[in-house]
């Protein structure tokens, strides 16, 4: 079974940048596409950004296009969310996810393996 850990969150001002990483244990990790979530308090989890298991293809949501940067590396288990520009209203706590798809799916409800989050605050 994979596990998911989260880490590279912060407190960051407005305009700078972050890099989140999804650690996964688990010899199949390379089977899984990888979805990036956030949840802001008082919203709805949202989804942010997915790779197909290959790398091959990805996946981003219409409010950080262009902004945010998704990528895996199998060989080391992991996927990276690299952030840029950051605006206030990306402060969230941030999730990985991991689900065995064939493209890239963006539905929150695809997902079945979740890390427990990394808090990302940008501060204005």
């Amino acid at each position: 079974q994979v596990q998911l850990v989260e880490s590279g969150g912060g407190l960051v001002q407005a305009g700078a940048s972050l890099t989140l990483s999804c650690a996964a244990s688990g010899r199949t990790f390379r089977n899984y596409a990888v979805g990036w979530f956030r949840q802001a308090p008082g919203k709805e989890r949202e989804f942010v950004a997915t790779i197909t298991w290959s790398g091959g293809d990805a996946y981003y949501a219409d409010s950080i296009k262009g902004r945010f940067t998704i990528s895996r590396d199998n060989a080391k288990n992991t996927v990276s969310l690299q952030m840029n520009s950051l605006k206030p209203e990306d402060t969230a706590k941030y999730y990985c996810a991991a689900a065995q798809l064939p493209a890239v799916v963006k539905s929150i409800r695809s997902y079945y393996i979740w890390g427990q989050g990394t808090q990302v605050t940008v501060s204005s």
